[in-house]
């Protein structure tokens, strides 16, 4: 596909306005005007709409295509939260209006739905309170880490580390290692846990907590969670939900009430916001009583006659985690769907979320292998280890999936299984949808076993088909004009 200078033709003009007959304005000083004409293309507005048109049409997206993309949801966002945010009474707010004397008399409105989500993600998920600032579920959990960190010093304990299983998410041990912890991290079991002799040996009066994904990111519920949570507090530490996976147990189980005592949650996952490409995104953290002095500022809060404003006054905050609530129209779609499902509705989401990824498992356990063979949560994970054989390997069914137009379900991830395939169908596909995907997998190790081959040559449909992804890396150059 041509480049939309490539298309560009000398004097053709994509617009036509009327002489102006506003007098001209004295002209611009020497040193304000370009040298040159800008370089941009000449095109018509046919042209135009076509180009975009045709690119529209090479994206992958939730839309036009399935996304199994285990241990992050990409589910259907409802269109009825995108025109809420984009209202203008919320949409065109300044950001300093709150700060100004009088203005949150102005914002009202805004402020009343920060202050009643923080109250509906706390009877979700348990806990005391929330802040909403955290503009990303990694800067949620930097901002748990850092209140770890508080909460610690202000006792003058000397805690030097964060516990993590092996399975964990990336982000966790950074986190913990930005908030100037060290991570110690606990093998898994052969059924996928966190192995519970390994924790007690490495927990000592130094660990300040534990870092979890309940369930893991295995799809894995852990029986023993509130074993480990006596076992973590017992040393004085805290425990870290990772709130990546809480579309497994929405509405079923509240993590304060299993002895997390501070959690991330991903509003752009469990509750149905665009998310992708890096951003936007959204990060709330909740925690229970011991943690609540350290939450960060702002804070919303009601005035005995009703009204809302923001407070600033806590001394033992960890301060400012963002300038503004920039992530606010996140923070509107998932006010508005958590309004539409109300309580049952959200048991559905968890419901439909578990029961898709179990018929997955089912359907396939037999043709791919099944590294933990137990009733999973939302995502199964199997190993192409017995497809890898023949030379075929994860990321080449990855690869032939894109040419059936799905998006490639996570592979080599988590890292405890060998060539790992992670699999999530999301609660909003439906039942052919779903069945089509597996007849697709049975499909590719059906070829697999006949012609291994062919995999070396997937995708064929895409404009690039197997990049050198390490010369890629290697030698990065994004200067297209040269």
């Amino acid at each position: 596909m041509d480049l939309i200078f490539e298309k560009s033709i000398e004097g053709r003009r994509g617009y036509s306005l009327p002489e102006s007959d506003v007098p001209s304005a004295k002209p611009l000083a020497a040193k304000y005007v370009r040298p040159q004409s800008p370089t941009l293309p000449e095109v018509g507005e046919l042209d135009v709409v076509r180009h975009f048109m045709a690119l529209s049409r090479r994206n992958f997206s939730v839309d036009g295509n399935f996304y199994p993309l285990g241990s992050c949801t990409m589910k259907y966002n409802p269109r009825f939260t995108e025109v809420l945010a984009a209202m203008s009474g919320l949409a065109d707010l300044h950001p300093l209006l709150p700060q100004l004397a009088s203005g949150d008399r102005l914002v009202q409105g805004a402020l009343a739905i920060l202050y009643e989500m923080e109250q509906l993600l706390c009877e979700i998920t348990g806990f005391s309170a929330f802040t909403l600032q955290p503009l990303a579920g990694a800067h949620g959990e930097l901002t748990g880490a850092m209140m770890i960190a508080a909460y610690h010093k202000a006792k003058k304990n000397r805690k030097k580390y964060i516990i993590a299983p092996d399975s964990a998410h990336g982000t966790n041990p950074a986190s913990a290692a930005i908030a100037g912890f060290q991570t110690i991290t606990i093998p898994s079991t052969e059924e996928g846990v966190m192995d519970l002799a390994a924790l007690e040996r490495a927990l000592t009066d130094e660990v300040a907590g534990i870092m979890l994904t309940c369930p893991d990111t295995a799809g894995i519920f852990n029986r023993d969670i509130d074993k480990i949570a006596q076992m973590v507090h017992k040393v004085d530490g805290l425990m870290y939900y990772d709130g990546a996976n809480l579309n497994a147990v929405l509405g079923r189980c509240r993590p304060g009430d299993l002895g997390f005592d501070v959690m991330h949650i991903n509003l752009h996952k469990t509750f149905s916001t665009p998310h992708g490409g890096g951003g936007p995104g959204a990060g709330p953290v909740g925690v229970g009583p011991k943690l609540m002095p350290y939450l960060p500022v702002s804070r919303v809060v009601r005035r005995d006659d009703g009204t809302f404003r923001l407070n600033y006054d806590y001394p033992e905050s960890i301060g400012y985690v963002a300038s503004f609530y920039g992530n606010f129209a996140v923070i509107v779609r998932a006010y508005a769907y958590i309004l539409l499902l109300g309580k049952e509705g959200l048991k559905q989401v968890s419901d439909h979320a578990v029961l898709n990824a179990n018929y997955v498992m089912a359907r396939l356990k037999g043709v791919f292998d099944l590294p933990f063979d137990r009733t999973c949560m939302h995502e199964c994970v199997f190993s192409a280890c017995a497809q890898s054989k023949n030379g075929v390997h994860a990321i080449d069914l990855a690869k032939y999936l894109i040419d059936q137009g799905i998006h490639p379900m996570t592979v080599y991830f988590p890292l405890i299984v060998r060539e790992a395939m992670m699999i999530e169908p999301t609660e909003t596909e439906s039942k052919q949808t779903i069945d089509r995907f597996i007849q697709c997998m049975m499909d590719a190790a059906d070829l697999a076993a006949r012609d291994p081959e062919a995999f070396h040559a997937f995708p064929k449909t895409m404009p690039i088909s197997r990049p050198d992804e390490v010369k890629a890396v290697k030698d990065l150059n994004v200067n297209f004009f040269d």
